[in-house]
């Protein structure tokens, strides 16, 4: 079989690849994320980048953009529907309910990371395959556990050192509530259902508070003197806003009440949140958000259990981290650059290598045999601490000589005391 060799093989559109010297940049920003839930004693889950399409039909909602329009899909050969994940909390109550953990003592605390993938308009900090940090917990309708959720993501941000993260928040009422408002709110738009965009005319009986957050001018300012959900809340819905509200300023936690804020999911209820911080070029400031969604874990099979979660993107994460010029880590340097010389010591070079190695030190040799001052411009390049010389005499004597490369002192030791003196520089 012949191969066409012309043909330039290049990454999917909306699609990275995450390079030596920035991976490291989001291995400190998932170790912060693992180190904060484990504050809060949330325990990470890792579910399938795929699942059933009905999974997300019946759980996001398929009158959501995500069901609509951004889901990849297709049939297995099994002639089976499978998505590829588009957010994580779908796929961690599955699980949830899957595996019978309502039965266990409550609440359950789960945080998970990985990659989510959407068909969209690639841009700023917005990918087809895009990473999120989430955390759901389970099994309390404490108004006091949306307050921790919502101050666990600001521990985080303060952690990474972003700072003017802002929380918008707003209650979505109870389902008693969110039936009333939903009569007043369909009975609002029919007036106007000659103006409304194609996109809220569909949505008008399917889930008309997806129009509240219509991105068509015209249906925005339509939107803009619809009747609030605010003036419609049941007294339970309004003791639960004000008992997280409370709770937020005790935390010192900033946040502002955006009674517009409806989320692009269907399952939320009660409270509803979006972090935001400013990003130069980004399309908006939303760097995640979440809510209570009580009805999610019934819907899916389970009983009537409430929860509450969120989702931040770390591609966001990662532009307002550039755009305030938080230093963050990058590639670690070697602690120890070996070069042999002779045959002989470039064979035992690789038992003296190996030794450090498992001693617990980045070290690493030249592998092209490379003349030795080649070999220092490549320990300079990997941002070596020391080089290490082994040649024959040093070997037959069982010594080797050993260059701090910040300071140019040399000394020459013990074979066998190798791993212990570059241990005392590091």
């Amino acid at each position: 079989m012949k191969f066409q060799t012309s043909t330039k093989l290049q990454i999917p559109r909306g699609t990275d690849d995450i390079m030596p010297g920035e991976v490291e940049q989001w291995q400190w920003i998932e170790q912060k994320a693992r180190e904060i839930c484990s504050l809060y004693d949330y325990h990470e889950i890792r579910t399938p980048m795929f699942e059933h399409t009905e999974l997300f039909q019946r759980g996001v909602g398929e009158a959501t953009d995500i069901v609509e329009k951004e889901m990849y899909t297709f049939t297995d050969r099994g002639n089976r529907q499978i998505s590829l994940r588009p957010e994580g909390t779908a796929g961690v109550v599955r699980s949830f309910v899957e595996k019978k953990v309502f039965g266990q003592p409550q609440p359950t605390k789960w945080y998970y990371m990985g990659p989510m993938f959407r068909y969209e308009n690639p841009q700023a900090g917005r990918r087809r395959q895009f990473h999120q940090f989430g955390v759901e917990a389970f099994g309390s309708p404490d108004p006091l556990l949306d307050a921790e959720v919502i101050a666990l993501g600001m521990h985080y941000f303060q952690a990474l050192g972003l700072k003017d993260v802002r929380v918008e928040v707003n209650t979505l009422g109870d389902v008693e509530s969110r039936l009333q408002y939903r009569e007043k709110l369909i009975a609002y738009f029919e007036k106007h259902i000659d103006e409304l965009s194609a996109e809220a005319k569909s949505r008008l009986y399917k889930n008309p508070l997806r129009i509240l957050d219509s991105k068509d001018e015209r249906t925005k300012e339509i939107a803009a003197g619809a009747p609030s959900l605010h003036d419609h809340l049941n007294d339970d819905s309004r003791k639960h806003f004000d008992t997280v509200l409370r709770a937020l300023d005790l935390l010192g936690v900033p946040y502002v009440v955006n009674h517009r804020l409806v989320r692009g999911l269907d399952y939320y209820t009660h409270t509803a949140f979006e972090y935001t911080v400013d990003i130069p070029g980004a399309q908006a400031g939303s760097i995640g958000g979440g809510g209570r969604y009580n009805g999610l874990i019934e819907q899916f099979g389970g009983p009537s259990m409430p929860g509450v979660g969120f989702g931040i993107g770390l591609e966001r994460v990662l532009l307002a981290l550039g755009a305030q010029q938080v230093e963050t880590p990058s590639k670690a340097g070697l602690d120890c650059y070996l070069i042999t010389m002779g045959e002989e010591a470039k064979l035992v070079g690789m038992k003296v290598l190996q030794t450090m190695r498992q001693a617990g030190l980045r070290a690493e040799r030249d592998y092209l045999d490379r003349k030795m001052k080649a070999q220092f411009k490549a320990a300079d390049r990997l941002q070596a601490k020391t080089v290490a010389i082994l040649g024959e005499d040093e070997l037959k004597q069982n010594q080797i000589n050993v260059k701090q490369l910040a300071t140019g002192e040399q000394v020459t030791i013990a074979l066998d005391q190798l791993v212990a003196y570059i241990k005392q520089l590091t």
